[in-house]
């Protein structure tokens, strides 16, 4: 894959846009090709779609959107997880080089700008050779996932539950499984529930909550869950994933809440206080970009060089849960597929390779 120097001050590029609530497009605008120092050019592969984050701001459900000025709001340039080549760097640039192939976190675009800088913007790994360059950016959601781990306190051998099972519960709890954990994955959809039984996790389970409750305690043998781990962003399903942790145990907040749900939080608080339980947030952007030194607390860097590690070795799925391989044309069936259809729509790849590559010659 060569590397063309830069001769042009802009090029056309291609890339997904929100426009208003429920409505998507592939546009194609003048990209500025000049680099700072810190900057460097990426030209895409692939990129994972978000069924939490992009669909939340697509539908309005996440309320930020519909506000002017705020960080998500309509006309909105989402994207999550890209791979794709470094095609040119700045003169401060280190951590990348031209030709490589890297992992980032970056907008759905045929032409995206890291800059080394910025936290967000600026973090990428090298991708693994062998590594099919769709799985490495579908692996952006095991980074969510991945969260939860390092966040909860593990005992030995600990009873995990995982209530949610779209990628990022799927994938947490394959997490806990590798680290040892004894996994449960709760979901009403039978479908995904499948998925994840595909997926290796070894106690999948589906139902009314007094129902699933019961079959926690059977298979727990009455001892409910050390660590209960909350991955569909649903507050009823919070209170649900209380209700299943054992006394001293852990609930982690994977997911991200959204949507107004009215209750009376003095039965939450109590159960917290009363069986002496401990609440953790689980957001990955909490978590520092890099080490200040190798191994020095947890970090994105080292979290993304783990689940490829997990993958490269076979123990982490993720091609399972890619079911739609799509052109970024068909973005809006992609969105539309993802919120209507999560039965069959289990995780979208855009390949931006379909489209014209201006630095392949």
């Amino acid at each position: 894959m060569a590397c063309v120097a830069l001769t042009l001050p802009s090029m056309q590029r291609h890339e997904i846009v929100i426009t208003s609530q429920n409505q998507v497009e592939l546009q194609t605008n003048a990209f500025d090709l000049t680099l700072l120092p810190t900057e460097f050019l990426v030209e895409t592969e692939f990129s994972f779609i978000s069924a939490g984050t992009e669909l939340a701001i697509y539908t309005g459900l996440s309320k930020d959107a519909l506000v002017p000025g705020n960080w998500c709001s309509h006309p909105f340039r989402p994207g999550y997880g890209n791979v794709g080549i470094v095609r040119a760097i700045g003169e401060r640039v280190t951590r990348v080089k031209p030709g490589q192939r890297i992992f980032a976190f970056q907008k759905h675009a045929s032409l995206v700008k890291g800059d080394e800088a910025k936290y967000e913007q600026g973090f990428s790994i090298a991708v693994p050779e062998g590594l099919d360059p769709a799985i490495a950016a579908a692996s952006r959601m095991a980074g969510v996932a991945a969260t939860a781990v390092i966040k909860a306190e593990l005992p030995r051998h600990p009873w995990v539950v995982v209530f949610g099972l779209g990628a990022v519960g799927n994938l947490a709890a394959q997490a806990f499984g590798i680290l040892g954990a004894r996994v449960i994955g709760v979901d009403p959809n039978a479908a995904r529930r499948k998925l994840a039984s595909v997926c290796n996790i070894p106690h999948v389970l589906g139902g009314t909550p007094a129902e699933v409750l019961t079959q926690i305690r059977e298979l727990t043998e009455g001892q409910l869950a050390h660590i209960s781990v909350e991955a569909a962003g649903n507050s009823a399903v919070a209170l649900q994933a209380l209700q299943a942790t054992a006394q001293h145990g852990q609930l982690i907040l994977l997911g991200t809440a959204r949507g107004d749900y009215p209750t009376d939080l003095t039965p939450f608080l109590n159960a917290i206080h009363t069986r002496f339980l401990t609440v953790r947030g689980a957001h990955e952007w909490c978590i520092p970009a890099y080490p200040p030194t190798p191994g020095n607390g947890p970090n994105l860097f080292d979290k993304q060089r783990m689940i490829f590690d997990w993958i490269m070795a076979g123990r982490m799925q993720i091609a399972p849960l890619i079911s739609h391989r799509m052109e970024p044309s068909e973005i809006k069936q992609a969105y539309d597929g993802l919120l209507l259809h999560p039965e069959t729509y289990t995780g979208v790849v855009l390949d931006w390779t379909r489209l014209p590559r201006p630095f392949e010659r």
